[in-house]
């Protein structure tokens, strides 16, 4: 639990063309402004729910500015904001307005009496590592992202399998025929990877997992490697191949290019409400047993 810790300002982000976002949205503004913090909104989210009632900034001017962002959406706008305020590491608070809300864990009845109390001072930190990506065509670099889930490399459409030639810190690895890999941070390991026969990683594990996707061999099995690792993919052969970043960005590579990810030298700060177990959103999110034995309870 942190304690000191002081905000002024706070920026309110929504996913602003989801149906019944601006309500809760307001609402919020509402409840923060009259305990005295100076309240701005993302301009994309104050434009699409018609807000004019509080200044509108853009993320770098939230990155500038803000002391904490407050995120009310799914784990999606968690992401898209995540990566964009990266580089002012500021930190974010997420309230579930989606589905599954593996990174958006305060729920909207309860974000009245929680965001008050953790703009106070009464909250847990985590940082989240990012990884960073680049592209590379023939020696150089034609493209960069960031990514807070995953670097995704694979086939579209109907195309056939992929060859990918894999090296880790200049080793080779692999050559693997699949349908793509992906690159998940220990926040990604319980997104696309997971659903792909992938390990769950801890948050405050520092390392990134390689997973294949639907590979030709089945002795292809996901492989952690350290934070420090520098991975490289090479597209050997295969058509319409795409690398994808968090699921919300994507541009298509050619044979011989070389996508190149490692660990970014940004972390996202989250914060959570005092109490916050990780292990407690996992049972809860995917459905593991609710009720701990009485057994546990004596331990």
């Amino acid at each position: 639990m942190e304690t000191g810790t002081h905000f002024k300002t706070v920026a309110l982000i929504g996913r602003y063309n989801t149906p019944g976002v601006r309500d809760p949205l307001l609402t919020l503004a509402a409840c923060i402004a009259k305990r005295g913090f100076d309240v701005v909104f993302e301009a994309e989210t104050a434009l699409g729910i018609g807000s004019t009632d509080y200044p509108a900034l853009t993320p770098v001017e939230i990155g500038e500015r803000a002391d904490v962002a407050v995120v009310l959406g799914g784990d999606g706008t968690m992401l898209g904001i995540g990566r964009q305020l990266a580089p002012y590491n500021t930190p974010l608070i997420g309230i579930n307005h989606g589905r599954l809300g593996f990174i958006t864990d305060i729920p909207i009845s309860e974000m009245q009496h929680l965001v008050p109390a953790m703009l106070a001072g009464s909250f847990e930190r985590e940082e989240r590592t990012l990884l960073e990506a680049r592209i590379v065509r023939g020696g150089q670099p034609i493209y960069a992202a960031l990514a807070l889930n995953d670097v995704v490399v694979n086939r579209s459409g109907f195309s056939g399998m992929v060859e990918l030639r894999v090296r880790v810190d200049g080793r080779f690895m692999y050559n693997q025929r699949s349908d793509g890999l992906i690159v998940a941070t220990p926040t990604g390991s319980t997104a696309y990877a997971l659903s792909s026969q992938g390990p769950i990683l801890h948050p405050q594990m520092k390392g990134f997992v390689l997973v294949p996707i639907a590979p030709h061999s089945l002795s292809n099995r996901p492989i952690v490697l350290p934070e420090d690792s520098h991975c490289s993919i090479q597209v050997v052969s295969g058509r319409d191949v795409n690398v994808n970043f968090d699921m919300q960005s994507f541009t298509s590579v050619e044979l011989g290019d070389t996508i190149e990810v490692q660990r970014s030298r940004y972390t996202v700060p989250f914060l959570h409400p005092v109490g916050y177990s990780y292990f407690a959103t996992l049972r809860n999110k995917m459905h593991w047993n609710e009720h701990p034995s009485h057994e546990d309870d004596a331990l």
